[in-house]
C-alpha cells in the first residue's frame, strides 16, 4: 500500500496495527491426506470512539485504523478526518479507540437506528439507507473499454490472501488502469471501506482532468496543531473525480452508495448487481460493470460513461447446437 502524506499533527495519528493475514491448519483431501493450508485470519474489533462502545467488526486485520476511519466516514459519522486525533488499535484486547477532537455530534441520534443490508462481515448503515443520495452530484469521468480490460488484467496478475487462502474479498482503486491501492478483507465492506479510509488520509495535486482546480496542491497542510482544518481544507483528500472502484463483490446498493460517497463515478464487478443496486446506480448517473472477467462484462447502469471498443472483445462465442 502506498505511503500517506505526512500532515503531521493535522490528519489522525494511526497506530499502524497490522496482524498476520493467515494462520495455517491441517486438513484433509479427498485422498484422506492430511495436508498444511493457509485460511484468512478472521478478528474481531470493536470500535470505541471517545470511550462510547459503537460497533464490532469482523476483519482479516490488514490496516485496522483505516477500515475504521473508513467505517466512520461512510457511516456518515465524520465528514472530515481532521475531526479525528487518533486511532490505536490493540490486537491483544482486540478494541480500536477512536480519538476525536471534538466528539460526533448527535451521536446517539445518529446509531439509534439501523437499517440490515446485504452486506457480509457487516453490512448494515446508520439511519436511513437512502439518505443524502439526492445531494450526491458525480463527476463526469469515462473509462474506455481498453482501460476495462487492463483493471481485469491487473487485477488477474495481483498476488492477493485469495489465491493463497481464498475466502475474502478484494477491492481496488484504479486510475486509468493504473492500480493505485489494494485491498483484502473478509468482507468486501470492510475492504470498501479501508479504501476510503485510505483516500481520506492522502492528498494529490489538481489536474484538468479530475476537474478539482479548488484543491490544494501537494504539500499543503492545514497550519499545525489546529485541530480542525479550515473550510475546505477537507477536500485534500485523494479525489475519487478520475478513480475507478473494483470489487470481487456483487454491487450491492450500499456498495454503489459508499462508491458515490467517496465521489468515484466508475465500480467494476466480477460478480452481478442487485435490483436496488441497479436503481441507485441509475438515479446517481453511476457506471455500474458487473461480470467483468476476461474480455466479458456488462454495463447495468450509466453506460454513457463507458467507450466502447467492440473489436477488442473478440470473437462472439456460439452456443452449441
Amino acid at each position: 500500500m502506498p505511503p500517506f502524506v505526512d500532515h503531521g499533527a493535522v490528519l489522525p495519528r494511526l497506530s499502524r496495527a497490522q496482524a498476520p493475514l493467515t494462520r495455517e491448519v491441517l486438513a484433509v483431501n479427498e485422498f484422506g491426506e492430511t495436508e498444511r493450508l493457509s485460511i484468512p485470519a478472521e478478528r474481531a474489533l470493536t470500535v470505541y470512539v471517545d470511550k462510547r462502545e459503537l460497533v464490532t467488526l469482523m476483519t482479516l486485520g490488514a490496516h485496522p485504523e483505516l477500515l475504521v476511519l473508513g467505517y466512520l466516514r461512510n457511516q456518515r459519522l465524520l465528514t472530515s478526518p481532521f475531526e479525528v486525533e487518533s486511532i490505536t488499535v490493540d490486537w491483544d484486547v482486540g478494541a480500536a479507540a477512536v480519538k476525536t477532537h471534538r466528539g460526533i455530534d448527535r451521536i446517539e441520534e445518529k446509531t439509534a437506528k439501523r437499517v440490515v443490508t446485504t452486506g457480509c462481515g457487516q453490512g448494515s448503515v446508520f439511519g436511513e439507507l437512502m439518505d443524502e443520495i439526492d445531494g450526491i452530484e458525480l463527476p463526469p469521468a469515462t473509462l474506455s473499454q481498453a482501460q476495462l480490460y487492463g483493471i481485469v488484467n491487473a487485477i488477474r496478475l495481483q498476488e492477493s490472501t485469495y489465491k493463497s487462502a481464498g475466502s475474502v474479498h478484494g477491492c481496488a482503486l484504479f486510475r486509468g488502469e493504473e492500480m493505485l491501492v489494494f485491498v483484502e478483507d473478509v468482507g468486501r465492506h470492510n475492504a470498501i471501506d479501508t479504501i476510503a479510509g485510505w483516500m481520506w488520509m492522502r492528498q494529490e495535486a489538481p489536474t484538468g482532468a479530475t476537474g478539482c482546480a479548488a484543491l490544494p496542491h501537494e504539500g499543503v497542510l492545514a497550519p499545525s496543531g489546529d485541530p480542525a482544518a479550515p473550510d475546505g481544507l477537507s477536500e485534500m483528500a485523494l479525489s475519487g473525480a478520475d478513480k475507478v472502484f473494483y470489487t470481487t463483490g456483487r454491487l450491492t446498493s450500499e456498495m454503489v452508495i459508499k462508491s458515490a460517497q467517496m465521489g468515484v463515478p466508475i465500480v467494476v464487478s466480477r460478480s452481478g448487481i442487485t435490483q436496488m443496486g441497479h436503481e441507485v446506480a441509475q438515479r446517481l448517473g453511476l457506471c455500474a460493470i458487473g461480470r467483468a472477467t476476461n474480455r466479458r462484462f456488462v454495463c447495468y447502469a450509466g453506460a454513457e460513461r463507458l467507450q466502447l471498443q467492440p473489436e477488442l472483445a473478440g470473437p462472439r462465442l456460439r452456443a452449441a447446437a
